[in-house]
């Protein structure tokens, strides 16, 4: 009786080890600031990854039934805080971590996780990002990092294509944050308007700590002061937000090309001032005839009561979950060999990770805040009244720039 029991014992587990496995969630670790001055943007991450996320599960999530399980950690938008937080995300085995608010974060986070990948490779992490640095799809490429989002290059090129088809614009003035990607914008600004436009005078250029200042206004007065007929800046979260209000305030009647110019809180700060004057690029807008990405919005809506942002995150999930499928393994590098080259369909067109260097292409578009009118303009941003109207559609194969990319890829099966 006694090896009667044990073999049915043996027998059961056998059974049952198989589908506690395929029932054990995948975990991504979400890299993100939940507090400080840049915590709204943070929520927007966690409510945008759960809407994708749940979308992937209701289908059956990954391998055949295994869920994606989300799991936010706060690094308070400190390069510091962020790498105790992928330690604590490599000590827990989990093999997938995203971060996109900030390239002071990015840019370390990927130097890490190659580190530690060399150093463990029985416990190799993927690094899914959406900053938007430009360094991180060059010289600071990385095998183990993939980029979701265009690079700080990649969208200047579209706006400056559309500056200098203005003629009106012969005075600009560059305002960014005090880091990497502020430097970014502020290089590619002046080196592609010199190209495209010698006759455009570059007649300010500011530089300010990053989610510090709290009243915009000396740096607006700069402006007006300069007679600037437009601002570039890729400013986001409170900075922009802060930085447009200042500017409706003071009557600036610059117009304003913006990186994030529809972001969370910056149509409310403005209100009516914006009203033709503020141009953003972005891969998604509320007024495109793009019914499948309304029904994520009136979705996100419902369930949590504010705006869609379109994030690139429904891209980044929807991309790991197949290629962790093609994998037919959650093994960083397997997965990581199945998104090279992946091409995915939006909801806007194509997109295509490029190999080389890890880069995603998809369609954008440069639009302009406007008001509600009822025909091609339906949709209000925070209640405002004021939407948003396409200037021009970029389309993915026209964002495709080089890169100085030198990958070093793994040499182990």
């Amino acid at each position: 009786m006694r090896h009667l029991s044990i073999l049915i014992f043996v027998a059961a587990s056998a059974l049952s080890t198989p589908f506690a496995l395929a029932q054990e969630a995948v975990r991504v670790a979400l890299n993100a600031p939940l507090s400080g001055a840049f915590a709204n943007i943070g929520d927007l991450y966690v409510k945008h990854s759960r809407l994708a996320i749940d979308a992937i599960n209701a289908r059956g999530g990954v391998l055949r039934g295994r869920r994606l399980e989300l799991v936010p950690m706060d690094n308070k938008n400190s390069p510091q805080e962020a790498l105790l937080r992928l330690k604590e995300t490599t000590d827990r085995d989990i093999a997938f971590v995203i971060q996109g608010a900030g390239s002071h974060i990015a840019v370390p986070l990927a130097e890490a996780v190659e580190k530690h990948n060399a150093r463990y490779p029985d416990r190799r992490v993927l690094f899914l990002n959406q900053s938007g640095d430009w360094e991180l799809s060059n010289e600071k490429c990385s095998f183990w990092t993939f980029l979701f989002y265009a690079n700080a290059e990649m969208k200047m090129e579209a706006v400056t294509d559309l500056m200098a088809r203005q003629p009106g614009i012969k005075r600009v003035y560059l305002i960014a944050q005090d880091y990497a990607f502020g430097h970014q914008v502020r290089q590619f600004a002046r080196e592609m308007l010199a190209r495209k436009r010698p006759d455009i005078v570059i007649v300010g250029d500011d530089l300010h700590p990053l989610g510090k200042v709290k009243d915009f206004s000396p740096y607006v007065a700069k402006i007006k002061a300069a007679r600037a007929d437009a601002v570039v800046t890729a400013n986001w979260g409170n900075d922009l937000a802060l930085l447009i209000k200042a500017a409706g305030e003071a009557g600036l009647g610059a117009t304003f090309y913006t990186y994030y110019g529809s972001g969370p809180g910056t149509p409310t700060a403005m209100g009516s001032a914006a009203v033709n004057k503020v141009k953003a690029i972005y891969r998604w807008h509320p007024n495109l005839p793009n019914d499948s990405e309304w029904a994520q919005a009136e979705e996100y809506q419902r369930r949590f009561g504010a705006g869609y942002q379109g994030l690139p995150i429904g891209n980044l999930f929807e991309m790991l979950a197949a290629a962790i499928d093609r994998a037919g393994s959650t093994d960083a590098l397997a997965v990581a060999r199945a998104l090279e080259g992946m091409r995915h369909r939006t909801s806007t067109g194509e997109a295509w990770m490029r190999p080389d260097d890890h880069q995603l292409f998809e369609p954008m578009f440069v639009y302009t805040l406007t008001t509600v009118n009822g025909r091609d303009v339906v949709h209000d941003l925070e209640g405002t009244g004021i939407g948003t109207r396409t200037d021009v559609r970029i389309e993915s194969g026209e964002t495709v720039l080089p890169t100085r990319c030198r990958m070093q890829r793994p040499t182990a099966h």
